[in-house]
């Protein structure tokens, strides 16, 4: 845990794992604004995920740049992001270094299950290989809480929500 005030959380993981719905309800028991990274993606990425296929570096980098944009400028705020990679993670923090990251970990069936629930949701499930396959476990150094997403969302809420200081000024 970082010591001090925390401004933002980022609920990471991949698709399926709750960070919408968790993220949400938290930013609600917290009182912080909610920010679905989901919705921060180019047309163009949206696209390509419903086609079937997965993106790579260069289409995640202008959407980190809005992520991290939206971190900086929206703080105290809960997002749900996928930040799979280390990189991804650091780029975040770039622009909001007290950002605390909580991956959403969940078993693949239930994922698979998660998603192929989801009407009308760009990521298919098709994609959820792509996204395990991406996924680097966080390393020790980026204190990252790790929590099993297939507790009760309301139980992964309030954990979430006591976690998030937001700062009066």
């Amino acid at each position: 845990m970082l010591p001090g005030p925390l401004t933002s959380v980022v609920l990471m993981g991949v698709s399926g794992s709750g960070k919408t719905t968790v993220g949400h309800r938290a930013a609600a028991l917290a009182g912080m604004r909610f920010i679905d990274a989901d919705a921060l993606h180019p047309l163009e990425n949206v696209a390509k995920m419903a086609s079937g296929h997965p993106l790579d570096d260069t289409d995640r980098a202008p959407w980190l740049d809005s992520v991290a944009q939206a971190l900086a400028e929206a703080t105290p705020v809960v997002v749900a992001c996928s930040a799979l990679r280390r990189a991804y993670r650091d780029r975040l923090r770039r622009d909001a270094p007290r950002a605390l990251f909580v991956l959403l970990q969940v078993p693949r069936p239930e994922l698979e299950s998660r998603v192929a629930a989801r009407p009308g949701h760009f990521m298919p499930v098709g994609l959820l290989d792509s996204q395990l396959a991406a996924l680097e476990a966080p390393a020790p150094d980026e204190g990252v809480l790790v929590l099993d997403a297939t507790r009760p969302i309301e139980e992964l809420a309030a954990a979430v929500a006591a976690l998030a200081t937001p700062r009066v000024d």
